[in-house]
């Protein structure tokens, strides 16, 4: 069971349910791999409101591998959400609010990933 004040979330990849977590380290591979300057860049940059299908990849592995799974962003790529594209943004959306927006009601993180700039791409 999933502890959502940890930042804990589950999400169904490929029909196998799997706990994701951002944790400290999964958060600095993300700054890393996104090129933001500190976690402060990494929260505007999500609060923009869009989502590429490799940024998407990169949050939901570094989330998986921050709950302890051994998993690559390879691996990640190849799996399958329930709802396709919209799935995987609310995977995205559900660990981003679990990180950045407490234990309460979702925070805007989420509302501002509409579905229709799931395929954006990302330049900085």
């Amino acid at each position: 069971m999933v502890n959502r004040r940890r930042g804990e979330v589950e999400a169904v990849l490929d029909g196998r349910t799997w706990t994701l977590c951002l944790t400290l380290g999964a958060l600095a591979e993300l700054e890393a791999s996104l090129a933001a300057h500190d976690l402060m860049g990494l929260a505007a940059r999500f609060e923009e409101g869009k989502l590429s299908a490799p940024d998407a990849v990169k949050i939901i592995g570094a989330g998986l591998r921050g709950a302890g799974n051994d998993i690559d962003d390879e691996q990640v790529a190849r799996m399958k959400a329930e709802g396709g594209a919209a799935g995987y943004v609310a995977i995205v959306a559900e660990l981003l609010s679990a990180t950045f927006g407490g234990e309460g009601a979702p925070a805007d993180v989420p509302s501002r990933l509409p579905q229709g700039e799931v395929g954006s791409s990302r330049t900085k």
